[in-house]
């Protein structure tokens, strides 16, 4: 009884080891059938019998085939491939294709369909050319027959070569093993016209079969000279794009600047005491800085100081708040236009306009309509962007990134070649605008000095990360003979940032004005010896000092100019006229001899940013979250790999 049951436990045994190992998902047979033309075409039929277990391999095998080879000079280079037909089971199959890196990925089966368990037989047959080795005294071909990225064993793997018609070999040879191994666990033998490759052993996965075939000079035909210019410019195209759009974009520019973005002729800048043509602080702000600084808010400000100045409101200054309330002087005639907004505004919330935090939409709704008025009448009049231009140039050169894309046949390293640079330049140039018109509307010291350090915070971390992130670039377009690319790609974006600056350019009218408002800026900065010394110049005086302080505001300059006025406060020559002054038009601290021009100007200076303060915080977003000789195995054409799907 111990001896059947010791029998029957025997036999359990080996049936559950015959089950695992037909359990085994595999190919028992890798077989290819190598065509070669006397053109160099190779016709390439690969017969794969596999074990189907429904585990990995589930709907059919995909064969990834490399597309690209490096050459004598170490430049990357494509092969030309033609996917001729899949087939399972001796009839013609479903597949899809998708690039990789470097190569196809050929996908048998459907994505609806499963395969039945056991044997199937996979047949996939290409064309391939540029596949030839030529030396000076011998032709080869060096090829990969299965690859060395498999995820299944071969039981047996092996190649049939024939030659073209006339051509015998001179010798062979056979490598085996993981890519780089130099094992010869093969056997080659000609018969005939014909030459197999046959494995001795079982490779397990990663492993690969690697042929080789010496044949005498001349045997293939080489390409012609007209070929090999084709290739070079297939092989180069996403370069060249590259190279013309760089040419092409800044011919564009250059051409589009000649003509419309030359600055026009200054004339002579002379320091003056008043705006040019009488303009409004409001409009030198907006001529001056060729559009609104600041948003708008500056000019905002300016015009309503020159309002207060003017005597139609008064402005109280309550520390949290600012309140711009309508006097009971009559409405002139004609005001300029950024001040007819504003006091309007003022008179549509009943006389009383509150800035502050609980006021922010009215706030907001009042600077745009601000800025708005300014921009229906003064909008290319002083200054033109030339935005149709730009415009253009970006779209040329946007079609020419987008071709390098298409057309350039890009790997993965080369694509980062072509996105970093970009990325990079895109964040550049969005922080430099941004931080450039921050920093220029800062009115005072503490707020420029917090700029600069955070302006060399942020420098710092930037030029820390960039000169890695170029390093890097550069070593890999060098490493892949594609620095003519990278430099291509960011001489486009570069000439884009640059014409995007140089391309506004003033009217003859805005130059004019510049000159005046340039001499209106020199006078307010001016020592006082030398604004003394100007003829005709008006003697400091409290008046004096508030009819110009709207434009010190307009143009940045209240600090330098409230410090002379303290100045002037502090002579003898102030005498009584300036002893107990309170303007009429502000209501907040009291002044003092040598405290009147610095509260006034930091009152000044301080009210874009209570209106800005005062503003409702934006949206939101809605989203969540953020050659034989020396050959090895895996060498030469073909290779690649595949597995189960």
């Amino acid at each position: 009884m111990k001896r059947l049951l010791a029998a029957l436990g025997l036999v359990w045994l080996f049936l559950a080891l015959a089950g695992a190992v037909r359990a085994e998902e595999m190919f028992t047979s890798y077989h290819s059938d190598i065509g070669l033309a006397q053109d160099g075409t190779l016709t390439v039929t690969e017969t794969i019998s596999a074990v189907v277990e429904g585990d990995r391999i589930k709907r059919g095998v995909y064969r990834d085939l490399p597309l690209t080879f490096t050459d004598a000079r170490g430049r990357t280079a494509r092969v030309d491939f033609k996917l001729i037909s899949v087939e399972r089971d001796g009839n013609a199959e479903p597949y899809r294709t998708e690039s990789i890196k470097g190569g196809i990925r050929i996908y048998s089966g459907d994505a609806d369909v499963l395969l039945s368990r056991g044997e199937h037989t996979f047949r996939f047959t290409y064309e391939t050319a540029r596949q030839i080795r030529f030396f000076d005294d011998h032709d080869e071909l060096y090829w990969n027959v299965t690859g060395t990225d498999w995820a299944f064993p071969i039981e047996e793997a092996s190649a049939r070569v024939t030659l073209p018609s006339g051509v015998k070999a001179q010798a062979l040879d056979v490598f085996t093993g993981r890519y780089g191994a130099a094992d010869k666990n093969a056997r080659a033998v000609e018969e005939g016209d014909e030459l197999m490759f046959t494995t001795t052993r079982r490779l397990q996965p990663g492993e690969g079969l690697t042929i080789a075939i010496k044949m005498p000079k001349d045997s293939i035909e080489r390409p012609s000279a007209s070929t090999e210019r084709l290739w070079w410019f297939r092989d180069n195209l996403a370069a060249i794009i590259a190279i013309a759009g760089l040419v092409i974009v800044v011919l564009y520019y250059s051409h589009a600047w000649l003509k419309v973005g030359r600055d026009p002729a200054r004339g002579v800048m002379v320091p003056r005491w008043d705006a040019p043509d009488g303009i409004s602080p409001a409009l030198v702000n907006y001529i001056d800085n060729r559009g609104f600084s600041g948003e708008g808010w500056t000019a905002l400000s300016a015009a309503a100081l020159n309002l207060a100045v003017g005597g139609h409101v008064v402005l109280e200054d309550l520390k949290n708040s600012l309140v711009i309330t309508r006097s009971g002087k009559a409405r002139p005639g004609r005001l300029p236009t950024g001040e007819a907004a504003l006091l309007k505004a003022v008179e549509d919330q009943g006389g009383k306009l509150v800035i502050d935090k609980a006021n922010g939409k009215i706030v907001q709704k009042v600077g745009a309509d601000f800025r708005s008025a300014m921009e229906r009448e003064h909008r290319g009049k002083y200054y033109k962007a030339n935005t149709a231009y730009v415009v253009g140039g970006v779209v040329l050169s946007v079609l020419f990134l987008l071709a390098i894309f298409l057309f350039g046949e890009l790997d993965e390293e080369n694509i980062g070649l072509v996105i970093v640079p970009i990325a990079a330049a895109f964040f550049v140039s969005v922080f430099a605008v941004g931080f450039g018109k921050s920093f220029r509307r800062q009115a005072s010291l503490a707020a420029r000095i917090v700029s600069i350090v955070v302006l060399g915070f942020i420098g710092f971390v930037a030029v820390s990360v960039f000169s890695g992130i170029f390093a890097f670039l550069v070593f890999e377009a060098v490493s892949s003979h594609q620095l003519p690319l990278l430099v291509s790609v960011g001489g486009i974006v570069l000439v884009n940032l640059l014409f995007f600056l140089l391309m506004g350019a003033p009217t003859p009218l805005g130059a004019r004005m510049m000159d005046g408002i340039d001499g209106l800026r020199q006078y307010l900065t001016l020592a006082e010896k030398e604004r003394m010394n100007m003829a005709g110049a008006p003697e400091m005086s409290p008046q004096h000092f508030e009819t110009l302080l709207p434009y010190a505001v307009a143009l940045g300059v209240e600090k330098p100019w409230s410090e002379t006025f303290d100045r002037w406060l502090l002579t003898a020559a102030a005498g009584a006229a300036a002893a107990g002054y309170q303007p009429a038009w502000y209501h907040g601290d009291s002044f003092s001899a040598g405290s009147f021009g610095d509260r006034m100007g930091g009152f000044a200076g301080s009210m874009a940013d209570t209106m800005t303060s005062s503003l409702p915080p934006p949206p939101k977003s809605s989203s969540s979250g953020f050659s034989s000789g020396g050959g090895f195995s895996g060498g030469g054409g073909g290779g690649g790999g595949g597995g189960g799907w």
